[in-house]
Formats: structure tokens, C-alpha cells, sequence
């Protein structure tokens, strides 16, 4: 037989968590058409030998909302073996949107997820008002990597009732009935489901929290039941994980889901050092999943694989002095000459002994969080010890934490980046992130790709997967086949896309070459390729040796091919015959 693709004498990594074992994976018309010992030619033949061969890498968590509108790359995301990428999580979004609302959604995108205005004021170009017409203009981009989209709540919110829904009224009987419609409209065109969010830290550039904050229980119902109208889908949710009460909100979510049938994916987070409240949501999902059928969907806890955290300096949209009116008197000056003018020894005296001003981005507060704050190092190193921290740092030169800051900011003449570890860090280590990813109920997610431009960059987490946690951590590693699970048939099981996640004949050809021995994950840079000339965290890593999207090599050895095979995936997706 010819072929269009055969990938030769690599190691398969089926997807599902089976054993590893050597042979060869043949594509045809997008799909994978053999695996084994495969016999036949090729259009094209990539030889495999000592090299991983896995599914592509489905993210449940990124914003790629504008991106995928103004972009045809989805990186960091793509540069890491990502070959889907699910969107409109946390509830916010773009669509559906009025025109007399469009300076909201960017107000409240601005604030929610750190992408700056003019952004996307210059990469918007609005020609949809309603979710079918928004999911109409992704589907008439070529991409690299195939996008999903949720429905976001905040904007159908604001869609429905107008400033009643920025300012967060109660919805009448009316609104939910209109939301129940468009929610089951939005699914009957691909919508894989609908976000909604009451975290305290999701507020509006301006300062509001987002108009879904404190949506009701009859609210959450009616577009759930909307959804369960037009066939079904998910319902991606985020408590207040700062307020660390698991409690109400996600028995509201759980019941509801419960009661119209639809499965729930919520992010949680583990605190540092305190009470384990992570518990009290583990426990509520047990408690739902058992109260659910076999057969039924199910609830899962999402996690992320490294700290949750922030990366800062004078480059990125926080450091250590972003509140001090000292700093800020310098902030608008080219890098170099900020630079120069700290260094100053008066300047310098005088940033140190100021105070900060109370306005900010609200996760600013975290900016002095000196126990869990590291130099981020290169390569970089997301699991640092202790002894490292910038207070540990101080304590050793006899200064203050504060000191210890402002003398790192500095170096690499102001590049230098220094990570903020908020949550997932229990006692300084990853080890219960290592127990919660053998769970069932667990699954990965929250690489934020496409948003928090500048100070997060965790779209690479499926690198740090394959890399630290199945090779390099000194203990309680994964194994290669239960991590390549966990990025890829678990997270499509929940997305509900059946149709990619393993290799098996007549599977979607998403694939991934990858020299695992080779895998490095680079410090994140500063890169200007955003709309109006905007800045934005960028990582990349060697060891991917082809990624391939639809049959289709979409980069070799890290570097893009022309090849735009990526679609928008209308709903979910079923498991081939």
C-alpha cells in the first residue's frame, strides 16, 4: 500500500498507558491507517529509531481566543507538542458580544487574563456578534493545531442583559430562558460545552469582579440545561480557590451537573503551606462521581503539573516595585535606561524605602511573597529548593528580602526573571502533585496558552511532563506511558473529543515524534508578535523532533513548517468506528 506518512521503527506510546514497544505508525487522508510492523511507501518517511512516537498532546485550559483569531501559530503551545488546544475556559471570552459591548469584553479580557487592550483593540476585527458567527470566523483561519471552544458565561451574561449583567443582577426569568436558548444554540454549532468562573482574582482591567461572579444556582441551570438540550457537552468551572472554600459553589456546580446530566471539570489548586483545603474538593468530587452511575459523566479535578505561579520583572507586567510611586516614576523608560538609573545608589536608596500604593493588579500581592519566590534560572527549574528562595538568599547575605529582589531584577542588565510559586507547592515540593496525577479523577490541565502574556508562561507544561516528571525528577517519576496518558487519551476523554488521544488505526494522525533523551525546556523569553507590537512570554524546547497535525508535519526539530493543517473541532467528537 502507499501511504502518506509512515513514521518508522519508533518507540509507540499507544495513549492509553499501555507497555512501549517498537514499530511503525502509517497515515492516510489524515488518519492513522496502521500500526505495527507496516509494509508499503510513503509521500514522505521520518525514521523513528530511538525515539518516542505519542499521540499529539490535547490542552483542556488555554485562552487562545484572540490568538487563534489574529494568529495562524498557537504557541507556546504548538512548540510543545500540543495539537489541540480548548478555549473560552474561566468564562470569559468574546463572544457572543454587541457591539456597544466590545470595550467591556476587552476590559474584562484585559483584567481576567493579562492581554493588554490595545492588543486586542488592533487584533479584533468583530466580524461576529453572535457564538455561531465568532465560531464561523475561527473556522475561516488556517492554523497549525486544531482550537475547541467553550462557551464563556461572562459574555453571554452581558449579551443577554446589558449592564444588568456587568453589574451583576439577578437574571430574570426571561434572561435565563434567552440564555438557555443560545447556549443550546452555541452547542448545536460546536461549542464543546460552557465556563463559568467566581474566582475573587477574575476582575475587569477596571477593577469589577466578572459579571458571572455570583450567577445563581437557577442561572448555572439554565445554560447548563441549554447545553443538554442540543445534545450535551462540559462544564468547565473555577471556584475561589484564593478564599480556599471548595464548598458551596462546587456543590451548586456538582448538583446541577448531576441533575441535567453533563460531566464538570473544575481547576484546583494546592495551597503551599496551611490547611489542605484541596481535600475538601477532592472529597466533593469522590462524593459526586459516586453518586453518578457508571455510565454517567463524570467530575474531574483539573491540576497543574508544576507550582501555579507568576513569572515577574521589569520587563513583564509585575515585579517586586510595580507598586512603589518611586519605581513607577521610572517605569516608562526604555529598559537599559531604567536599568541604569536603578543602579544608581540614591534611586536605589529610595525605591527600598518606599511603600506600595494600594491599586494594581490584584495578584501584585504576591510580588513580595519572598518564601516562595526563585530565580528562575537556565534551564529553567520549577521544583527549586527552599534554600533558594529570595528570602533564603537574604537571610545568607545578611540583607534584607527586599534588597535580595531588587539586586536580581537586575541582572542579565534587566532580563532577568524571577518565578513566584503561588500555589502547588506544598512545603516546598511537588510531591502531592505527584499523588493527585495518579488519580483518576484528576486530570491535567491549566497551561493558560494565549493569555497572561506577561507573567505566565505554562503553556510548556507538556514538556515539563515528559521531561521532569518521566526522566530527570530523583524520585516518584511517572512513567513515559502513564505521562504521554495524561496528556493525551485522558484529557480528550474529558473534553469529549474520542476521536484523538491514542494511537490506533483509524485515530485522528495527531502524532509526536520526540527524542526524549534530547528534551530541554528553555527559559522564557520576551517576544514582540502581537497585535500593535505587543510583548509576550514565549518558551520553546528541543527534543521534539516532528509534531504532525492531521497527517501533516506542522514543525521539525522545533522549527515551523509552512504546513497549516489545524481546524476548529465543531462539538464533540466520536471514537472511530
Amino acid at each position: 500500500m502507499s501511504y502518506d506518512l509512515i513514521i518508522r521503527n519508533g518507540t509507540i506510546v499507544d495513549g492509553l498507558g499501555g507497555e512501549p514497544f517498537t514499530g511503525d505508525v502509517a497515515v492516510a487522508g489524515g488518519v492513522i491507517a496502521a500500526v505495527g510492523a507496516v509494509d508499503g511507501d510513503a509521500t514522505r518517511e521520518i525514521d523513528a529509531t530511538g525515539l518516542l512516537v505519542t499521540p499529539g498532546f490535547v490542552d483542556l485550559h488555554t485562552h487562545y481566543d484572540g490568538q487563534a483569531i489574529w494568529s495562524d501559530r498557537m504557541t507556546p503551545s504548538s512548540a510543545h507538542g500540543v495539537t489541540t488546544a480548548v478555549m473560552g475556559n474561566c468564562g470569559v471570552g468574546f463572544a457572543p458580544c454587541h457591539a456597544e459591548d466590545h470595550d467591556t469584553l476587552v476590559d474584562l479580557m484585559a483584567g481576567v487574563e493579562d492581554i493588554p487592550g490595545v492588543v486586542m483593540t488592533d487584533g479584533l476585527p468583530w466580524t461576529w456578534e453572535t457564538f455561531p458567527e465568532f465560531l464561523d470566523a475561527l473556522d475561516g483561519r488556517r492554523r497549525d493545531i486544531d482550537v475547541a471552544a467553550l462557551l464563556p458565561h461572562s459574555p453571554l451574561r452581558v449579551y443577554v442583559m446589558g449592564q444588568r449583567g456587568v453589574d451583576r443582577e439577578a437574571a430574570t426569568a426571561e434572561d435565563l430562558s434567552q440564555m438557555r436558548t443560545l447556549a443550546a444554540e452555541a452547542v448545536e454549532v460546536g461549542a464543546l460545552g460552557f465556563a463559568s468562573s467566581r474566582l475573587t482574582l477574575h476582575k475587569s482591567e477596571s477593577g469589577q469582579p466578572i459579571p458571572s461572579f455570583n450567577a445563581g444556582r437557577d442561572e448555572i441551570e439554565a445554560i447548563a440545561r441549554g447545553v443538554k438540550d442540543a445534545g450535551g457537552g462540559l462544564i468547565q468551572f473555577v471556584p475561589d480557590l484564593v478564599a480556599g472554600d471548595y464548598g458551596p459553589a462546587l456543590e451548586t456546580v456538582f448538583a446541577v451537573a448531576a441533575d441535567v446530566g453533563l460531566p464538570v471539570t473544575f481547576t484546583l489548586a494546592i495551597g503551599n503551606a496551611g490547611d489542605p483545603f484541596y481535600l475538601d474538593g477532592l472529597d466533593l468530587v469522590e462524593k459526586a462521581n459516586a453518586e453518578r452511575g457508571p455510565d454517567d459523566p463524570r467530575v474531574s479535578a483539573q491540576i497543574f503539573p508544576r507550582p501555579i505561579g507568576l513569572m515577574i520583572g521589569l520587563e513583564l507586567s509585575g515585579n517586586p516595585f510595580i507598586l512603589y510611586p518611586s519605581y513607577r516614576e521610572l517605569a516608562h523608560l526604555p529598559l537599559a535606561e531604567r536599568v541604569a538609573e536603578m543602579r544608581k545608589p540614591h534611586v536605589r536608596e529610595r525605591i527600598l524605602a518606599d511603600q506600595p500604593a494600594s491599586d494594581g493588579h490584584p495578584l501584585m500581592f504576591a510580588a513580595q511573597a519572598w518564601e516562595w519566590m526563585f530565580p528562575i534560572g537556565d534551564p529553567p527549574n520549577y521544583e527549586p529548593a527552599r534554600s533558594d528562595s529570595i528570602a533564603s538568599r537574604a537571610r545568607a547575605r545578611g540583607v534584607s528580602p527586599l534588597e535580595e529582589a531588587y539586586d536580581r531584577v537586575l541582572d542579565d542588565e534587566g532580563r532577568a526573571m524571577l518565578l513566584v510559586t503561588l500555589a502547588n507547592f506544598r512545603d516546598g515540593s511537588l510531591d502531592t502533585v505527584a499523588e493527585l496525577m495518579k488519580r483518576d479523577d484528576v486530570v491535567l490541565g491549566l497551561g493558560d496558552g494565549g493569555a497572561h502574556y506577561g507573567m505566565i508562561c505554562d503553556a510548556s507544561f507538556p514538556t515539563y511532563m515528559l521531561a521532569h516528571w518521566a526522566r530527570d525528577r530523583p524520585s516518584g517519576r511517572l512513567t513515559v506511558a502513564d505521562a504521554v496518558r495524561e496528556l493525551t487519551s485522558a484529557p480528550a476523554r474529558v473534553a469529549g473529543l474520542a476521536d484523538r488521544g491514542r494511537i490506533a488505526v483509524g485515530y485522528k494522525a495527531d502524532l509526536n515524534v520526540v527524542d526524549h533523551a534530547a528534551l530541554t525546556l528553555h527559559t522564557p523569553v520576551i517576544v514582540r508578535d502581537l497585535p500593535a507590537g505587543g510583548r509576550r512570554l514565549d518558551q520553546t524546547a528541543d527534543g521534539y523532533v516532528a509534531t504532525v497535525v492531521s497527517g501533516e508535519v506542522i514543525a521539525e526539530n522545533g522549527v515551523p513548517t509552512s504546513a497549516l493543517p489545524g481546524k476548529l473541532v465543531r462539538g464533540r467528537q466520536s471514537a472511530p468506528a
